[in-house]
């Protein structure tokens, strides 16, 4: 399947071909950009099992054909019954980042919903009956899927559900064999047939909190039950002649519009690679740090993200990146930001930008047997210091890392974009976006060009620099204050993205990321 495509009817790149073929096989059925993005998604949910799944959650950017332009925010809460005391008396002021403690609300099957219910043309059950198809028939382990389950054997096969899928007599699959996931099936089927009620407070959820329960979560079937996904209008900043739409908090899209008001404030060379690659290296940094001291629940944020997009503020972080640069006081939390992204456009005007995501591989680490959900772990993305907005706390939404985007310019749909690596996905976006828009490049040239990300550490920033990153901007991070550290020359530790550009004459130039084991389609 071609990383890069074009056409003018519709355009999908997805990290896995199978999700790619289903969407591309619900256009061809009539569907439009929504039922190709939902036939993706649920797709992802079977074949893509360690990044996402129905015990993730989900944020989608979708334009419709009017121009205008909806946020759903499908991320869930923690259980009720979380006591923030005890779960600090047990780990200190970090999250643990597995176990039964960081598990909340699933929100993506509610996001799944909400997409349909946008404008969908085909019916519910369409894109969970090809799922449930390839639940119970099966499908092959992918390159990230083998590379996952190596990497962290022995936690894995610990688990008595992941083990009995995903290891072969406590060895684990490899690139190529088959996995059949007959519970994930069953748990389709009653989506399929009963719609999310199944899980939001219905049988399939009696069972998973159950399951949960007997691990020591403190899920409970209320929280289920009480769980919507929140339709909001995009958050919207301003990059030279572009309008960039991304979801507000408890979302970091923010980052994004930071980073790039602090690039063209400097007057930068948006090259990331480029004569300032220091320089942007360090937007990323400020922007970073700005959102690990204010993101949060809405309703707990004590700085409104107005303020932190003011032309005040912006100031304030461009003097950071003029200056010198010291250790971090907290570092933050890396994660694996294993998650996925999608991107979908037609020809009538309806674009998609999907993310959903189990946040660390295989989240929490426990695969419920009865029904055969992964859970995840988005509860490590809340803090245990005492009085931060980001404080564990029962019923609030944690600090959210997916971040779809779209892009116009002229009031025109210019891009549709999304990216996977956690709290790097605001790097990785923008130096695809300077690609794309400042430097010309084609979708796939965007998205494949080697990339960094930046990371706090207690001794100093680090940046993961790939191994085709050139020697002299390597020099430039390092004379700006980074420790690098390189990594393969296409690693997926630096993100897999997807972009969808759109010409003014409506036609789609679509590229996939090699990071990743998908493919771009698009029709004329």
């Amino acid at each position: 399947m071609e990383r890069h495509a074009r056409g003018t009817a519709w355009a999908i790149a997805t990290p896995h071909t199978v999700a790619t073929e289903a969407g591309a096989a619900a256009f061809e059925r009539g569907g439009n950009a929504i039922d190709a993005a939902l036939a993706a998604a649920v797709t992802l949910a079977v074949s893509y099992p360690h990044n996402c799944g129905v015990g993730g959650d989900l944020f989608a950017l979708v334009q419709r054909p009017d121009g205008d332009a909806i946020a759903i925010n499908a991320s869930g809460r923690a259980p009720a019954g979380i006591d923030p005391v005890a779960v600090r008396a047990g780990h200190g002021t970090a999250m643990p980042e597995h176990g039964p403690d960081p598990i909340t609300v699933p929100g993506a099957v509610s996001g799944w919903a909400a997409l349909h219910r946008e404008g969908a043309r085909l019916p519910w059950s369409e894109p969970l009956g090809g799922a449930i198809a390839l639940a119970r028939g099966g499908v092959t382990v992918s390159r990230s899927l083998a590379e996952m389950l190596e990497l962290h054997a022995d936690r894995f096969v610990a688990d008595p559900g992941l083990s009995s899928i995903f290891f072969d007599d406590g060895r684990p699959l490899v690139r190529g064999e088959l996995f059949r996931q007959d519970a994930l099936a069953d748990t389709l089927d009653a989506l399929a047939a009963e719609g999310p009620p199944a899980l939001y407070g219905g049988s399939v959820g009696e069972r998973y909190v159950a399951g949960l329960c007997a691990r020591g979560s403190s899920l409970t079937l209320d929280d289920l039950a009480g769980h919507r996904a929140d339709i909001v209008p995009p958050l919207i900043g301003r990059y030279r002649d572009l309008d960039l739409r991304v979801i507000p908090p408890n979302n970091q899209g923010f980052a994004l519009l930071e980073i790039l008001g602090i690039v063209e404030r400097l007057g930068l060379d948006p090259d990331p690679l480029g004569s300032d690659a220091g320089a942007v290296a360090l937007a990323f940094l400020a922007a970073g740090r700005d959102r690990d001291r204010y993101l949060a629940d809405p309703e707990a944020m004590r700085v409104h993200v107005s303020t932190l997009l003011d032309d005040g503020h912006l100031a304030g972080l461009a003097d950071e990146v003029r200056g010198s640069i010291s250790p971090a006081a907290v570092p933050s939390f890396h994660g694996t930001g294993d998650t996925i992204a999608l991107v979908t456009a037609d020809r009538e005007g309806w674009a998609v930008s999907l993310i959903q995501s189990l946040f660390d591989g295989f989240g929490a680490g426990i695969l419920e047997p009865d029904t055969g959900i992964v859970a995840h772990n988005r509860g490590a993305c809340f803090t245990l210091e005492p009085g931060h907005p980001n404080e564990l706390g029962p019923g609030k939404r944690p600090a959210h890392t997916l971040m779809p985007v779209l892009v116009h310019r002229d009031g025109r749909l210019a891009a549709v974009a999304g990216t996977m690596g956690g709290h790097a996905q605001p790097h990785i976006n923008a130096q695809n976006l300077f690609r794309a828009f400042d430097l010309g490049m084609s979708a796939v040239d965007a998205v494949a060009a080697p990339r960094f990300t930046v990371w706090d550490e207690p001794d100093g920033p680090l940046a993961l620099a790939e191994g085709l990153v050139p020697a002299d901007a390597v020099a430039r991070l390092v004379g700006s204050g980074f420790r690098v550290d390189r990594v393969r020359d296409v690693d997926e530790t630096v993100g897999h993205s997807h972009m969808i550009l759109v010409a003014p004459d409506g036609a789609f130039d679509v590229g996939t990321d090699p990071r990743a084991d998908g493919g771009a389609l698009a029709s004329s």
